[in-house]
């Protein structure tokens, strides 16, 4: 079983960005079986859904229009909340399939990162 970790740069508040190349280039060409995606953070999330650009917009707009942005007890400590609970929602890892080092994903899968509390640098491990 190996391991890669590479970083990704957000740059709103809440954001839906498509890591799926850096996933598939984390994958080396001999892998067979499953990767799982992981993100070590409380606050952003992974799935897999469709990367269009519309929807990425609407997926993030619809956390924020589930989740209240204040009125949270935890929000006295730092303020985030609301992120805590959107990225519950999401959560935070994904398994795909892999083939021959490649992930089998359906025509319209990509895997997505889900920022609740950016803008951030975040970590984003892929085991195989």
């Amino acid at each position: 079983m190996g391991r890669e970790r590479f970083t990704v740069e957000t740059d709103e508040r809440t954001t839906v960005v498509d890591i799926t190349d850096h996933v598939a280039d984390a994958i080396p060409p001999e892998a067979d079986g499953t990767c799982t995606v992981f993100v070590r953070h409380t606050t952003v999330g992974v799935t897999v859904n469709e990367a269009e650009s519309r929807l990425l917009g609407d997926l993030a707009e619809s956390l924020v229009g589930l989740i209240d942005d204040d009125g949270w007890k935890h929000d006295a400590l730092d303020g985030n909340a609301d992120a805590h609970v959107r990225a519950m929602l999401v959560g935070p890892d994904v398994t795909v399939p892999v083939t021959e080092g490649s992930l089998d994903l359906g025509t319209w899968q990509s895997v997505l990162l889900a920022e609740c509390d950016g803008p951030r640098e975040r970590a984003v491990d892929v085991r195989y």
